[in-house]
């Protein structure tokens, strides 16, 4: 399927997802990710959900994150330039709802994309191959077109992969992981 059919046919499974199931989800995931062979690095980078768009509840993995100690990266959006800036998420890191409803950090300790170790990527939609649907903006390919190639790209999603992706872009950066309620997909 091309990607705006699958953008839009994962949107609509996302909006009849009741917000129970929405929470047993993302807990399932947060618990899943304690399977990765990611724990000995130091800066993850996480979003913030949005409410609205039904997006899995990162706090599981954040609480995780907290729990291990772990150095905690967010972003602000540039929506002039569709890039993010990055910031380490402190006891003082004020955070507030963008325009678009994106829970952002408003400043902060500004860390650049060469210290990021693992992503926690934001997705509508993903494939056997590890490539993977956005809403479309482009925001996290620039983003991780920037970091180090050993950074470690991890897929978050409610739902499995589909077959294949039809229309991938050489701009597209495809994931290493995916982590679903039931499965961790290995890319």
């Amino acid at each position: 399927m091309q990607k705006n059919q699958l953008r839009e046919k994962y949107k609509s499974l996302r909006d009849n997802l009741e917000q129970n199931e929405i929470e047993q989800f993302s807990l399932d995931i947060a618990n899943q990710s304690l399977r990765l062979p990611i724990w000995d690095k130091t800066n993850y980078h996480l979003f913030l959900s949005i409410v609205k768009k039904k997006e899995i509840n990162t706090q599981y993995i954040l609480q995780i994150l907290a729990g291990k100690d772990k150095n905690v990266i967010l972003s602000k959006s540039n929506f002039k330039e569709n890039t993010l800036s990055h910031f380490l998420l402190t006891d003082n890191t004020l955070i507030k709802e963008n325009a678009y409803g994106i829970p952002e950090p408003v400043d902060g300790i500004q860390i650049s994309e060469d210290q990021i170790q693992v992503v926690f990527i934001p997705l509508l939609a993903f494939d056997e191959k590890g490539n993977r649907i956005g809403y479309g903006k482009g925001f996290y390919d620039k983003f991780l077109s920037r970091c180090p190639d050993n950074t470690i790209k991890i897929g978050l999603s409610f739902f499995d992969p589909e077959k294949n992706i039809a229309n991938v872009s050489e701009l597209d950066v495809p994931l290493d992981y995916c982590i679903t309620p039931k499965e961790i997909y290995k890319f």
